[in-house]
């Protein structure tokens, strides 16, 4: 059985209301949504937008958990993989059963294990309507999608076109399908957190279509102006207006459901400064109950304590789970390290983002800022929050991916069809000598140098490490930081590529993860001091905090490895380093980005591991180490020898 609304009142835009008795709505409560069963398929007569209705619960379709329990790993020890459930296994090289769906993704969660990682962040995967922006595209002469799904539809339904029941059953099948899915990352020790889109919705602005919150009650659910006009801090035509007292109560409705029914472990939320802004009718009765003197808050003003944040922050529920924001939005509100926290809240930190890919391409003027990188953002996060409130990251599903990160200094959309004119402009990327793919070898090794840089450098950080799908093998998008439309190859994941790297950067990923788990230094629960970590230069215990050193290198008390010394040498010159004299022990290579694989990484199933150890021992012995330029380091001590 399916289910809709229709709602009876003043259709009068100019008062903020689009009440249509003839039109039915989605309840913004259905468990499921049934439009479409099948992914990037028309409805009747070629409709992008058929009639879409809501499912009636059913006690007949209960899942079986086999007594899955929360895992709550400690945030501290956390590696993120943001990952799109259909792009992971869409490619015919994932050779899946049921390519680009939930099922698709429990076939392939072993590479996960393998990888080192413990909590996926889904992209959106709540309903929303992928032939949104349906349009022909010349350049590549195939159709533009809403691939990324940033444009909710529905909060509490699963994306049905993910599954591979589709709308079987009433959607009850696809349902489950997710909750399979969760169930088997966990029993692999892998927590799965949603991002969600609380910001706006797939309604779009006064030229939007009509298809459920609009059509019940305008005024509440979405931000307006005097006029009725749609305020638009999201850039996407309208503001969810989340801190209206029905709003947030829904937000929190919503969020407990997925936590309790699905099992989810956290959240990451989508231009999360929204959530801080007043509403509309902002008064203090409104949202309090009682006056308070002084209250003349206009719409969309930022608040100090957001009514809704307040609510998912002391919720018994919500408080247990994880609570990441996207500190920012497309009004100009920027909170990165400022966002209302209560002390649980985590941040994408962007400032980490543009600190590192700056640094590592050797940019003057920013080893300080750099270090407080490595500490995890003390200088943003010292004040009631601690490392793990900083999620670290350098590339995501926005931006070039890491392999683009190394090959463009431009961005290179021209394949969305907008003239190379959408995306950002600012990328902090260099191309290591010449622009695009088809370059020298010389320059080919530069750029694996560079990569094994940035994630190396992303796991030793202080904080929370995020990587995004596809940077394990150096996924490509041909240069373009925009790809929002493209359900095809530019966005799947390519199983192929990622086998022929097996034994090179992906391997290099993989024992960098698994050398951050063994470390209890890399995840600590509250910023390093003096007492475990020791900043150096060129020689021990002499740091250079210059506007031009490209320099930075520190030592770290570890229970496990006793004591690790990582460098990084940024300068397009080489540099002997000076060790710290450790008496009784000398250091020992374990990574130099600068050699080639398997000697990136000296584990022990390298089958020349001694004779490579070797060929450093003169300097080693000396107390001293060769560096190349760009090139990163990680030492370890071990008993002298004393024969």
């Amino acid at each position: 059985m399916l289910y809709g609304y229709k709602f009876d009142g003043k259709f009068s835009p100019d008062e903020g209301h689009y009440y249509n008795s003839s039109r039915i709505v989605v309840d913004p409560y259905a468990k499921a949504v049934i439009s479409r069963g099948e992914y990037g398929a028309f409805g009747p007569d070629g409709n992008c937008w058929p009639q879409m209705a809501g499912m009636v619960p059913s006690s007949d379709f209960e899942f079986d958990w086999e007594g899955d329990l929360p895992l709550r790993h400690h945030q501290k020890d956390l590696i993120i993989y943001e990952m799109h459930v259909r792009g992971f296994t869409r490619h015919e090289s994932s050779m899946t059963s049921s390519p680009g769906t939930y099922l698709g993704v429990v076939e392939k969660l072993d590479h996960l294990k393998e990888l080192g990682i413990n909590c996926i962040e889904l992209m959106p995967c709540q309903e929303y309507n992928e032939l949104e922006y349906f349009s022909y595209n010349s350049v590549l002469g195939n159709y533009k999608m809403n691939f990324w799904g940033y444009s909710t539809v529905n909060y509490f339904s699963p994306m049905i076109r993910y599954s591979s029941a589709g709308i079987r059953n009433c959607g009850h099948d696809a349902i489950n399908e997710v909750k399979f899915l969760v169930r088997e990352a966990h029993k692999r020790g892998i927590e799965v957190i949603m991002d969600v889109v609380f910001n706006h919705t797939a309604e779009g602005n006064e030229n939007g279509p009509v298809l459920s919150f609009r059509g019940i009650d305008n005024n509440v659910y979405y931000m307006l102006a005097p006029k009725g006009e749609f305020c638009n801090y999201s850039g996407c035509g309208n503001t969810f207006n989340c801190n209206h007292p029905v709003a947030r109560q829904f937000i929190l409705d919503c969020l407990r459901y997925w936590v309790t029914e699905v099992h989810i472990d956290g959240f990451r939320f989508d231009l999360a400064s929204i959530m801080t802004r007043s509403s509309s009718l902002w008064d203090a009765v409104n949202v309090f109950g009682n006056p308070i003197e002084g209250d003349l808050l206009t719409t969309g003003t930022p608040l100090d304590s957001p009514p809704l944040i307040d609510m998912l922050s002391n919720d018994p529920i919500l408080r247990g789970v994880k609570l990441i924001a996207e500190a920012w939005d497309t009004g100009g509100l920027y909170q990165v390290g400022k966002f209302p926290h209560w002390g649980i809240w985590s941040e994408w930190n962007g400032k980490y983002r543009d600190t590192v890919r700056q640094f590592i391409k050797g940019t003057d003027g920013l080893s300080g800022a750099f270090a407080e990188c490595l500490c995890g953002s003390p200088n943003l996060y010292q004040e009631g929050r601690k490392p793990w409130n900083s999620i670290n990251f350098i590339c995501a599903h926005d931006g070039f991916t890491l392999g683009d990160l190394v090959t463009y200094n431009e961005k290179h959309n021209l394949a969305n069809g907008e003239d190379n004119n959408d995306g950002e402009n600012h990328n902090n990327s260099w191309n290591c000598g010449q622009e695009g793919e088809f370059v020298g070898l010389p320059v080919k090794k530069l750029r694996k140098r560079q990569m094994r840089n940035f994630f190396l450098c992303l796991m030793v950080s202080q904080g929370v490490p995020m990587f995004c799908m596809g940077d394990e093998y150096g996924h490509t998008k041909g240069g373009n930081n925009n790809t929002y439309c493209h359900d095809n190859y530019i966005n799947y994941f390519r199983w192929d590529k990622k086998e022929e790297t097996s034994s090179d950067f992906y391997r290099f990923c993989c024992l960098i993860t698994k050398f951050r788990h063994e470390c209890e230094s890399l995840g600590l629960n509250n910023f390093p001091t003096s007492e475990r970590l020791q900043w150096h230069g060129h020689a021990p215990c002499e740091p250079n905090w210059s506007e031009t050193s490209r320099f930075v290198a520190f030592s770290l008390v570890d229970s496990v490895k006793g004591e690790i010394y990582v460098a990084f040498n940024t300068s397009h010159l080489p540099v002997m380093v000076t060790l710290p004299d450790r008496p009784g022990y000398r250091w020992t290579t374990l990574v130099d980005t600068s050699k080639a694989a398997p000697f990136d990484f000296l584990s022990d199933d390298v089958t020349e591991k001694d004779t490579a150890i070797k060929q450093y021992a003169q300097f080693l012995d000396a107390n001293l180490y060769p560096m190349l330029s760009y090139s990163s380091i990680i030492l370890l001590l071990s008993p002298e020898d004393r024969a």
